[in-house]
């Protein structure tokens, strides 16, 4: 297995797996365009847009991880948020996803940020035990309110 970053050949199986992170938290029915936008905001390599990595298996991707780089008043030298993980059920266990988190946290450190955060839902337990492993869980709590 190799992690590398998306590449535009990528866009089947990408999908296949995004669709299956949108699914498990409760989206399975997203439009074509939600993809679309998606993908090219990915693959775009403009400043301040999402990033991301695929674990690649022989030609086959087991799993993606989408990040991205932001300001942070309290941290001069910016911070980078983990926003998706997700792995083929068949391939959990394997390390998957613990690649890719390392991935991240590498690029991370190479562009100079001071930390790397992400956010789980909390009854998320199989993801929760590596999270505890690799990362410390922080206090804080997510308050949300829909403007739209």
């Amino acid at each position: 297995m190799r992690i590398r970053a998306i590449e535009t050949g990528d866009r089947d199986q990408w999908q296949g797996l995004w669709a299956g992170y949108q699914a498990f938290y409760g989206y399975p029915d997203r439009p074509q365009a939600f993809f679309d936008l998606a993908f090219g905001r990915l693959i775009s390599g403009a400043a301040g847009e999402f990033q991301g990595f695929v674990a690649d298996d022989d030609g086959r991707l087991l799993g993606l991880t989408h990040y991205v780089f932001h300001p942070n008043l309290w941290r001069p030298e910016g911070v980078c948020y983990l926003q998706d993980l997700f792995t083929l059920p068949e391939a959990r266990g394997r390390g998957v996803a613990r690649a890719l988190i390392e991935a991240v946290a590498d690029a991370a450190q190479a562009r100079g940020a001071a930390n790397l955060y992400w956010l789980t839902a909390e009854d998320n337990y199989a993801a929760r035990m590596l999270y505890d492993r690799v990362a410390a869980r922080t206090p804080f709590i997510k308050y949300q309110r829909d403007l739209g």
